[in-house]
């Protein structure tokens, strides 16, 4: 009879109330009202047919549904330790607020961190540390290139105009040109807010081609030229897909293509606005370089690349082999790792679709020394990076420079509350809800945005010295050491092989991948090799 406690009190308080109502206590409307609500609500739970829950359990099943909604709030602010991510640690999120306000961001007592516990990692220091210098590390991206481009170590990764919002978007980009650093658009084009305050943009297409496409999604090269040649793109992107959901394109809901994402996309409104799993520009590796060429070229001159998550890796040793057939190269790779983020995406696409970063970064650039080609392609990583140690890691595993999405959203003020898919985040960043988005304020988080940039390159300037070196470039996976068990301890160099420049011309390294997919990837084609094909199709293997 407990299962039903709640309500029959409901009823009984309601009746009372109507009682004490009858015999002129005029008060007790209120208990009229509020007492017969959940009588109502309480008969209701008996009558539906859609939650046993609830019929087994009127009135009280809500109580549960109620602390479950807020169940992810309670463990982040109240159990949940200070290391511990998900996705982000507390303690990760408040370096950025700290950095990104300008306010003292060291700590007290010492490391909150097992020293002696496997997957533990450091850098090791100089005696003779190298002298302070000046933090704004770059590199020059499409040197060959008639535009070529200096590009900040640190950037903004690709986060589009509808993912986030109109005032998101503004302080993103009139940060990044407050800091003098590039600002990724994401595949959801170039909006009227990217061009409000003059920040370089990286402007990345996808398999939508949103903002160059024809009315049948096709790709329209003279819409494209006359966005590529604008001058605050410096340099022009193709998605090959995206860590957090490779492979799995996306679709925006007609009812949420307001007009201004419409003109932005070159969408119809009141229509789906879908993003295939797929490209229409190419089918083959070649064709693939040879449409990057066509990009270089339409832009007039920019430096031209294209971003991906690794997947199979022959179809990546496939491009690979086109590169060194063809002498067709991009100006710069960024790879994308599997612990990406993402506006909204299936679950198993999050937890298990995709290689991490540091394996997808390691074989890229291993691809890349082993032909020869990796003084002539720049290389971006981008995957869940905040501090000034996630980046002195990346550039050991072979990086050029660090794109952050994440980072720069604690910047602009992301509570990490989960809701990015609702359109209901509680800081305006990502929602198209105005009420919401219209309340982030522009020039303080903008601000923000280039204090973050900024004091996260000076720390890495500051770890640099320590280890005595004086640019990113100089770190190798020798730098960085990670414990593999309490009493041994590897460099990433010995962890992770490493090819010799040109091994891949003269013969096939002893690493598993390239000994079993590097003979087998083909340029003129992304198609699985004969043994992955005759495995498929049997079960006898």
């Amino acid at each position: 009879m407990h299962r039903y406690l709640a309500y029959a009190i409901a009823l009984l308080l309601t009746a009372l109330s109507l009682l004490l109502v009858a015999m002129g206590q005029v008060d007790w409307r209120w208990g009229v009202l509020a007492f017969g609500a959940l009588s109502a609500l309480g008969t209701w739970d008996l009558l539906q047919t859609r939650s046993t829950l609830r019929r087994n359990y009127p009135l009280l099943a809500h109580f549960r549904y109620g602390l479950e909604s807020i169940g992810p709030e309670i463990r982040q602010y109240f159990i949940q330790s200070d290391i511990e991510k998900a996705p982000f640690s507390r303690d990760q999120r408040s370096l950025v607020y700290q950095r990104a306000k300008n306010v003292m961001d060291v700590v007290p007592f010492g490391s909150e961190l097992d020293v002696y516990g496997t997957q533990y990692e450091w850098i090791n220091h100089s005696i003779a540390p190298a002298e302070f210098h000046h933090h704004d590390y770059r590199i020059i991206v499409g040197e060959g290139c008639a535009q070529p481009y200096t590009a900040s170590v640190f950037n903004i990764s690709a986060m589009s105009f509808g993912s986030l919002s109109a005032n998101a978007i503004r302080a993103l980009n009139k940060g990044a040109k407050i800091g003098n650093f590039y600002h990724d658009t994401g595949e959801g084009s170039l909006s009227a807010y990217h061009r409000e305050n003059g920040g370089d943009i990286v402007w990345e297409i996808g398999s939508g081609y949103f903002g160059c496409r024809n009315d049948d999604g096709s790709f329209n090269a003279g819409k494209f030229a006359a966005v590529a040649r604008e001058p605050e793109v410096k340099m022009v992107e193709l998605k090959l897909s995206q860590g957090a959901k490779p492979g799995h394109g996306g679709v925006l809901p007609a009812a949420k293509v307001s007009r201004e994402i419409s003109e932005t996309r070159g969408v119809p409104m009141g229509h789906d606005c879908v993003s295939p799993s797929r490209h229409t520009v190419f089918s083959t590796p070649i064709e693939l370089l040879q449409f990057i060429a066509k990009m270089r070229e339409m832009s007039g001159g920019k430096p031209a690349g294209f971003k991906l998550a690794i997947g199979h890796p022959w179809e990546w040793f496939g491009i690979a082999k086109a590169m060194h057939e063809t002498g067709l190269l991009p100006d710069f790779i960024v790879v994308d790792g599997a612990e990406g983020g993402t506006g909204a995406a299936p679950a198993e696409f999050v937890d298990h679709v995709g290689v991490p970063m540091h394996e997808g970064l390691l074989l890229v650039h291993n691809t890349l020394v082993g032909l020869g080609l990796r003084d002539r392609i720049r290389v971006g990583a981008a995957g869940q990076i905040v501090s000034a140690f996630d980046m002195a890691r990346t550039f050991a595993l072979g990086a050029d420079w660090c794109n952050a999405a994440r980072g720069f959203m604690f910047a602009l003020g992301c509570i990490q509350s989960l809701s990015c898919h609702t359109d209901r985040c509680p800081t305006g960043i990502a929602t198209q809800n105005p009420d919401r988005w219209k309340k982030l304020d522009v020039p303080d988080k903008a601000t923000r945005v280039a204090n973050f940039h900024d004091n996260t390159l000076k720390a890495l300037r500051d770890l640099l010295c320590a280890a005595g070196l004086t640019h990113p470039e100089q770190l190798g996976p020798e730098h960085i050491l990670r414990r593999v068990s309490p009493t041994e301890i590897r460099t990433l160099r010995e962890l992770y092989p490493t090819l010799a420049p040109g091994e891949l011309i003269d013969a096939v390294p002893k690493h598993s991948v390239f000994r079993e997919y590097w003979q087998v990837a083909r340029s003129d084609s992304f198609a699985a090799p004969d043994a992955v094909h005759s495995l498929r199709e049997s079960k006898s293997y």
